[in-house]
């Protein structure tokens, strides 16, 4: 048995935040500190102050304990970080070596999981910062960024042909045309023009100058998303999102992995790594984005061909603070202004 040496679990969570800052993103980091204050609050209630008498018994017992307080989905990302933070205790003889794989994860249903999948803001900001430096004006940097920027759907952005870019007026036109296999998912009430920044139109006009096939479809038209056989693909579109968004592709692996080795490096694996994100993942992301934004919801549904009670359901992942205080927004305008008038 490994000589342990006296760790408090404060102490410990400390170090092991430490350790992962060089790693990972502020906000990931935030995210950990958060969900291991829980655990810290519970080895408190028990009189736990030293990691070294933690047992697969006493790990039971604070799962059960949170299980009660939130869902399932947030009792999930939180056991996870413990796990890391014990395999992080055990490597400096804070708990027993094999702690971690003493931390049970219940199953999650696959769409109860799915809805709580996100890209991150912080997190889609590395990629297309990094993308814009090393990968500029590639398709991959515009598959990232339009589907970042505008929230479209992996279909919607199949369907976009060089022609429906309007580059003077810096927008696109979103087209129903089932008749030529790019059918939108809501067919004509899908139809929009989403705008697209000043910045974002220099990138389309590289893009197209430079680096697009310069290709037609079987229907002689012009797709903006291309391969050297006509319009790509979804799923060439989705092994790009997998791959872009997987962690050691920009950054280092935060569940201990040896990217030389992991499974999930491989390109038909990439899906199933705990951290890579869908395209729909980016919708689910960009979305939330606008509205912490404080885009108003009607702008966000129109942009995202979504309706708003599906957004709500479905999409809008903020806090009820974080709606809040969108509203006292609002209010503290419309107070603003009457008060002008007394």
């Amino acid at each position: 048995m490994t000589n342990l040496q006296p760790l408090g679990p404060s102490e410990a969570v400390e170090m092991y935040l430490q350790s992962r800052e060089p790693e990972v993103s502020v906000k990931t980091l935030q995210n950990h500190r958060y969900r291991l204050s829980h655990f810290v609050a519970w080895c408190r209630e028990e009189e736990i102050e030293n990691l070294n008498r933690l047992t697969g018994r006493m790990l039971h017992q604070y799962r059960t304990w949170r299980a009660e307080q939130v869902k399932r989905v947030t009792l999930v990302n939180e056991l996870r970080t413990v796990q890391q933070f014990l395999g992080f205790a055990a490597s400096i003889d804070g708990v027993e070596e094999g702690m971690r794989e003493r931390v049970r994860i219940p199953p999650l249903d696959p769409e109860e999981e799915a809805r709580d999948v996100r890209l991150e803001t912080e997190r889609a900001q590395e990629i297309l910062t990094h993308m814009e430096r090393y990968e500029y004006a590639s398709r991959d940097h515009v598959i990232m960024l339009l589907l970042w920027h505008s929230g479209i759907r992996l279909g919607t952005l199949r369907s976009i042909d060089v022609d429906d870019y309007d580059s003077d007026g810096r927008c696109i036109d979103i087209r129903h045309r089932p008749e030529s296999e790019t059918p939108l998912k809501n067919g004509d009430a899908a139809e929009r023009a989403i705008s697209v920044s000043e910045h974002y139109c220099k990138v389309l006009d590289d893009y197209i100058e430079h680096n697009r096939h310069n290709v037609r479809d079987d229907y002689g038209r012009r797709p903006l998303i291309s391969s050297q056989h006509g319009r790509l693909s979804s799923a060439p579109i989705r092994q790009a999102v997998y791959q872009w968004t997987l962690p050691c592709t920009i950054g280092s692996c935060p569940h201990d992995q040896d990217p030389e080795t992991c499974e999930w490096a491989v390109r038909d694996s990439r899906a199933g790594c705990p951290s890579s994100r869908s395209p729909h993942a980016i919708r689910r992301g960009a979305i939330t984005h606008q509205l912490r934004n404080h885009v108003p919801q009607n702008v966000v549904e129109e942009r995202s061909n979504v309706s708003g009670e599906v957004l709500e359901q479905h999409y809008d992942q903020r806090t009820e603070r974080e709606k809040m205080e969108v509203r006292r927004e609002f209010l503290d305008a419309l107070d603003s202004d009457t008060e002008g008038t007394r």
